[in-house]
């Protein structure tokens, strides 16, 4: 099965920028990316980074990179066109688990799919040789319908550890309290910590 790894290298993760500068969202970023990388290894596959840029930084050997700066939904369906069953999943989740890719590939359906909790689509298997993706708006509905429209069955995969995609400054939360990796070692180590200051869990800086 080929895996794919969608990966945004030029300015990437703008949303964190009220909590960290653009060197330190790049950085953040590719550990998020080769945390990703290496779950992807461990469960036994040769993941394809999908790259908008470049990447300088060495990958693990069993990875390759493929370098499109078109948008997401295009670099992806082109790569769909060419292969198929593929899995998917975004360079942005930190607490990812090999375990997790079994729930994505050890089904009978089409297409399995796992939504972000606002509504995207963080991971995806796809053995309909038709599907192809829309990012755009609430993604996992539009897939889900995607799917029926080209006569695919769809099973989703209902994870807190794929359904956490890190985006804004409250996600970081998220990787404090469950994460146990690279991401909550980075973030450890530039100063973040949990705040509960005003009854909801966030995070601080010191």
């Amino acid at each position: 099965m080929r895996s794919l790894i969608p990966f945004a290298a030029t300015e990437p993760k703008t949303r964190l920028a009220p909590v960290l500068d653009p060197d330190e969202r790049a950085a953040f970023a590719r550990v998020m990316l080769s945390s990703v990388v290496e779950t992807v290894i461990a469960a036994g596959l040769e993941p394809t980074v999908l790259t908008t840029a470049p990447i300088t930084e060495p990958l693990p050997a069993a990875a390759s990179t493929v370098v499109d700066d078109q948008p997401l939904t295009a670099a992806v369906n082109e790569q769909l066109a060419a292969d198929s069953p593929t899995l998917v999943v975004m360079a942005d989740l930190p607490l990812f688990r090999a375990a997790d890719i079994h729930d994505l590939v050890a089904t009978d359906a089409d297409l399995t799919i796992a939504p972000g909790l606002g509504g995207g689509t963080n991971a995806f298997c796809t053995r309909a040789p038709a599907f192809r993706v829309d990012y755009h708006g609430a993604s996992y509905l539009d897939h889900c319908e995607i799917a029926a429209d080209c006569g695919a069955t769809v099973e989703t995969v209902d994870s807190r550890r794929l359904a956490t995609d890190i985006d804004e400054p409250a996600d970081l939360a998220e990787v404090l309290i469950h994460g146990d990796g690279p991401a909550r070692e980075w973030l450890v180590d530039a100063g973040f910590e949990l705040d509960t200051g005003d009854g909801r869990v966030g995070v601080r800086r010191s």
